[in-house]
Parts: C-alpha cells; structure tokens; sequence
C-alpha cells in the first residue's frame, strides 16, 4: 500500500506515522504547499518522500486530503479529475486493458471536520465512487509537521459518511486504515455529522475563542490575571491557541449548524446571568445540577 498525504500537519503528520509503523503503508508519500514545512516534514521523517500533488495522485493507492476544508473543497473535484485521466484506455470488449486491478484500488479520502459542502462538490463526478468522507475526532490545538505524534488517534471515533455512495472495497479500505489507527469506526449521513460537530466540537471552539479575547481584554488594564490563571483555566482555553487557517472555513462552512449552537448557547448563558444578577441561589444551583448530567456521557 502506497499511501499519498496531502497535508503532512498535525492529522496527516499523525497519520503518516501510524501508518506506516503499524504496517499498513508500505511507503508515504507526502505533499506540502509550504517550503518550511515541507522542510520539516521531511527532516522529521513524516514522509518517504516529498512530491508534487500531481506525483501525489497518480502514485497512491490511497490519497488522503489533510488540509483545511477551504481547500479541500476546491481539491477533491481536482483529484478526482485526475484519476478519471489516469483511466486506462478499454479494449474491444470495452474492459480495460492494463492496470485494471491497480486502477480499481485507489481510494480517495478527506479527514475533515465538516463534510456537507464537499459531499455536494464531487456527488455527480464520475469517479465518486473512489472517494470517501471521513473525519478521524482527534486531535489537539497545535498544527504544523511539529505537531504530529504516534498514538494521536488510539481509542477515538473514526467517522465514515455516506458510505453507500462509495465503492465497498473504498469503505473497506478506509474501515482497516481506521482499524490499524486503533479507532472505532461509526457511520453517518454528512447532514448529520455537520450537525453533531457544532455541538461537539465547533461550539467548543468558539466558546474558547470568545473566552480567549474576553481575558485578553480584560489583561490590558489587569496584567497579573494570567499569573492567577489555575488549570480550569488552561483546559477551558486551550483550543483558542487552534489555527485559525483551520477553523475559519469549519465556521463558515458550518454556518447554520454552528450559529444554531451558539444561539442556545447564548441562551444558557444569558440563563446564568439572569440567577446571578438577580442573586438566585436556587435557580444558578439548579442550573449547575442540570448541567451536571453531562456525567452521564463523558467520564
């Protein structure tokens, strides 16, 4: 298995790693825009090799589109169109006449965190049927080659959508990559995956971002707030140090889903504030014990 990573940062970085210490690509190929962190990739070892997109594709068994959803809307199409030239030329009988099998095995793959908008981008492409969406949920609030590490993905939900719009053997392939990166696999519709990211992850990011500029705000006048931040503090704000080449598009993609969060997030907080201003221990006891239920989901 030849595996093509286009996108060698935290997600593709950590997937080259995985990969292929655990056996399933025999080489990685990798490609990066970036002089710097080509570079790095390179030195750190993510990569056998560092080629040109077009190497990328047309080498691969498995091409996997590890870069912000911005681009990779605008990419997918762009390497479908490339295995649709790499199609060989058919015989009288109209099959093909060499590398069928070889052909018949690439698989295309993206591992971003929404999916609706690049589902619609390639449904009618006549080679579909190679691609599947996916959405690995790991990750941390770094980015870049530095920031890949082995064992990122162990024991976190491996995300495939719309499955029935994809080849079997594609899906089966994306299930063992999944299986090698020690995750568990479950399956959606891309609406829905979109609509269970805002809450579980987009919102998330928000709420940091927001908190990050509310305290940073507030430092300008109070400079040893920062002295007296504790951990809740740093586990709270830590994805607001996410990059926002990455989280920029997520938002804007997911627009509707994440602005429907955010307005029953606001919601609740404007809930809190009325108990609080109004000094109602009862109410701000009662809406901590509701809360309280989330025990019942993460542990």
């Amino acid at each position: 298995m030849k595996v093509g990573i286009i996108g060698l940062g935290l997600i593709g970085g950590s997937m080259a790693v995985d990969l292929r210490r655990r056996g399933f690509a025999d080489e990685v190929l990798g490609v990066e825009s970036d002089p710097v962190n080509a570079a790095a990739a390179e030195k750190i070892g993510l990569a056998d090799r560092i080629v040109s997109f077009e190497e990328c594709v047309d080498e691969a068994d498995l091409v996997v589109l590890a870069v912000p959803v911005g681009a990779a809307v605008k990419m997918l199409p762009q390497v479908l169109d490339r295995c649709v030239t790499q199609r060989p030329a058919a015989g009288p009988d109209g099959k093909s006449i060499e590398h069928q099998d070889a052909e018949s095995r690439k698989v295309v793959i993206d591992v971003c965190s929404t999916k609706e908008q690049l589902a619609r981008a390639v449904k009618y492409h006549p080679e579909r049927r190679r691609y599947v969406g996916t959405h690995p949920m790991a990750g941390t609030e770094y980015s870049g080659p530095w920031a890949a590490m082995p064992g990122l993905f162990d024991g976190h939900a491996g995300i495939i959508c719309d499955a029935q719009e994809s080849d079997p053997k594609a899906v089966r392939t994306v299930e063992c990559l999944y299986e090698t990166l020690n995750m568990r696999t479950i399956y959606m519709d891309s609406s829905s995956h979109d609509v269970h990211t805002a809450y579980v992850s987009h919102i998330s990011h928000v709420t940091s971002f927001a908190l990050a500029l509310t305290v940073l705000d507030k430092e300008k006048d109070e400079k040893h707030i920062f002295d007296l931040a504790s951990g809740g503090f740093s586990s709270t704000v830590r994805l607001a140090k996410s990059s926002p080449d990455m989280w920029t598009p997520i938002l804007t993609q997911n627009r509707d889903n994440v602005l429907h969060v955010i307005d029953t997030y606001i919601d609740k907080m404007q809930a809190f504030r009325t108990a609080i201003e109004e000094g109602d221990e009862d109410a701000i006891r009662g809406l901590i014990e509701e809360s309280n239920k989330i025990r019942r989901i993460i542990r």
